[in-house]
Order: C-alpha cells, then structure tokens, then sequence
C-alpha cells in the first residue's frame, strides 16, 4: 500500500508530511528547502517518491479567506504542475486556510529557538493539510459504504 505525502508550499520552505501506509495517520516528515538548481529538488522528490512509496500528494493551496486566490496561490499551482512532472504522482491542491494559525496553536509550548519553531510551524501545517484530507477520505468512503 502506498502513503500520500502533503506538502505545505512556501517560496523555499516546504512542510512535510506523511500517511502510514494505511493512510490512516499523518506524521510530520520535517521540512525541505529549495534549492537554486532546479535538478537537486526533482532528485529529492523524485527519490522521495520512490523510498517512501509515495502514491499521491497532497498540497497545501492558499485561498484568502473570501474564497479567492492570489499571487501565492498561483505559484503554488505552478510548484504542483512541476511536481506532478517530476513525479508522475497525481497532486491534489488542498485548500490550507488556517492552517498555520493551527499550526501555531499546536507549538505553543514548543521551547525552542525561532528557526526550530518555524521548521515545525512548516511541518505541523503539512500534518494539519494532511489530516484533513485523509478525514475527508475516510467521510466520503463512509458515504459511499451507505449508499451501496
């Protein structure tokens, strides 16, 4: 079975998470920084993919609390047409609204300094996209079990 890996896009930290390999769970995977040279990131996810065993991907879209999107979520879409290039995995853009105020809330008590705290804000708002995500799966294969 194969895990579904959620990203939580930024201009060159990304948030990682991944499922257990029933999708069941999402567990922070730490965070990745962009490189400059274009070959390093698609060597890193597409060897990412590959030990991981990585079906699908989840990323973090940033839509403005009316609804809209932005500049943001523009280059975002163009990170997930260049990662589903990279991979062949098909990218799921997941609405991320809140979720770094959740993120946050969750490291209240984090004791580290500002550069630890933003590497787990990144990775705790991918656990957040994730977990949403695998909930909404796991409610649609429950409506689906209803109506058959």
């Amino acid at each position: 079975m194969g895990r579904i890996l959620a990203i939580d896009y930024g201009d060159r930290h990304l948030g990682l998470a991944l499922s257990d390999p029933l999708k069941i769970t999402a567990q922070p995977f730490g965070t990745y920084i962009l490189k400059a040279k274009e070959q390093e990131n698609s060597q890193f996810f597409s060897k990412l993919v590959k030990e991981k065993n990585i079906e699908e991907i989840v990323l973090g879209l940033p839509i403005r609390m009316d609804g809209s999107e932005g500049s943001r979520a523009e280059l975002t879409r163009k990170f997930a047409s260049w990662l589903e290039a990279v991979t062949g995995k098909p990218i799921v853009l997941w609405d991320e609204r809140l979720t770094t105020k959740e993120a946050l809330k969750r490291l209240d008590s984090f004791k580290g300094d500002f550069r630890q705290k933003k590497e787990r804000e990144d990775e705790q708002a991918a656990v957040i996209i994730l977990e949403t995500y695998l909930e909404k799966k796991r409610y649609e294969a429950g409506d689906a079990e209803k109506n058959s």
